[in-house]
């Protein structure tokens, strides 16, 4: 049983979670390591030191993976079943793709790290054996697969002629599917950061990069959730926090927030932290598009910035104004036909679920 403990000095063991997934795995390792190096076994000091040791599990996420993303709901989809873990104490750290993490997040739970940020962008990815080299090879009728509304949304209405299909499973399983040879797949929009990390990043074609597609709020970023109480997890994680990347990330959450979406809205970001005249500088673009390409909204701030909190302010500001400039039409019609598919849905499972008596 994990312990809440205020003493970084205690010798305590860490137990890292994630979902158990090949790239989760990948990813809290990664984090594991970085806690390691804070505390090499060659250290000259006798005092006792922390260690560390992982856990995977399964979430809700993982175990549908026949239905939409746009139909299943939010964020929470990826990590419920970890925070239950976490606040009944059977865990002390969870490692997400920060994408995944809701906005707000349950009460005694925070973020406490958010590391160095992969390239966010999202890549093409063809099928092998085929010559196109960008998205804008892909001939007409192309199906190009993703789970992703915002990217179907951004790329429909830049790449009317092409087709978008719903592709679920883990990038090992994604990327047979485009490979069969009697798939419908002539290429994939995936995360660069995923490919990576799992070594695959020789699998890209060629970037899609803004303003031609937006990336997530967050995407290439690791965050680090642990108990709001649990002052010995909080302060090391302070020790693997990011701070460009974290500024970056929490002006993106933010602006989430307050346009109210989850992972399967069409909400595109784009972000840089510079120093220009000896102040740090940020850069936010953010953007809201409905999801058959036929309305769209986005809009770029460009703040002077002191703190996280002055980030987060940047992204509150930037979402009001997509609101009152048409993003809240684009989202409320995509909630009520995500309503109505929703219906669809449930309407179709009861009907082969009364065929299925028929039969018996």
């Amino acid at each position: 049983m994990a312990t809440t403990q205020s003493s970084a000095s205690s010798g305590r063991m860490f137990t890292l979670a994630s979902r158990a997934s090949q790239l989760a795995q990948i990813q809290t390792n990664l984090v594991l390591a970085s806690l390691q190096d804070l505390f090499p076994s060659s250290s000259s000091t006798h005092a006792p030191t922390p260690t560390f040791t992982t856990s995977f599990m399964s979430t809700a996420g993982d175990k549908n993976q026949s239905q939409a993303l746009y139909l299943l709901g939010g964020k929470a989809l990826w990590t419920k079943e970890l925070e239950v873990a976490l606040k009944e104490l059977h865990v002390d750290m969870l490692v997400h793709s920060l994408k995944d993490v809701p906005t707000t997040l349950p009460d005694g739970c925070v973020l406490g790290a958010i590391l160095e940020r992969e390239d966010p962008v999202d890549s093409l990815v063809v099928k092998r054996g085929e010559p196109w080299k960008s998205i804008e090879d892909l001939p007409e009728g192309s199906v190009v697969g993703t789970s992703s509304v915002r990217r179907v949304a951004q790329l429909k209405r830049k790449f009317p002629h092409l087709k978008f299909l719903d592709v679920r499973g883990n990038l090992n399983t994604r990327l047979a599917k485009l490979d069969a040879s009697d798939g419908p797949y002539a290429a994939l929009v995936l995360a660069k950061a995923g490919l990576v990390r799992l070594g695959m990043g020789d699998r890209v074609t060629a970037d899609i990069s803004p303003p031609t597609l937006l990336h997530a709020v967050s995407q290439g970023a690791l965050g680090v959730e642990v108990r709001s109480d649990d002052i010995e997890a909080i302060e090391l994680c302070k020790k693997l926090t990011h701070r460009e990347t974290q500024w970056r990330c929490l002006a993106e959450r933010a602006c989430l927030r307050v346009l109210e979406g989850g992972c399967s809205v069409p909400v595109g970001v784009a972000s840089s932290l510079d120093v220009e005249g000896g102040k740090e500088v940020l850069t936010l673009t953010g953007c809201v598009t409905a999801i058959g390409g036929d309305g769209h909204v986005e809009h770029t701030l460009k703040e002077t910035v002191a703190s996280a909190e002055d980030a987060e302010e940047v992204g509150q500001r930037l979402a009001k104004i997509l609101i009152n400039t048409g993003a809240r039409k684009i989202l409320d019609d995509i909630n009520v036909d995500r309503d109505r598919r929703v219906g669809e849905a449930k309407t179709a499972d009861e009907v082969k679920g009364i065929e299925a008596v028929m039969q018996q």
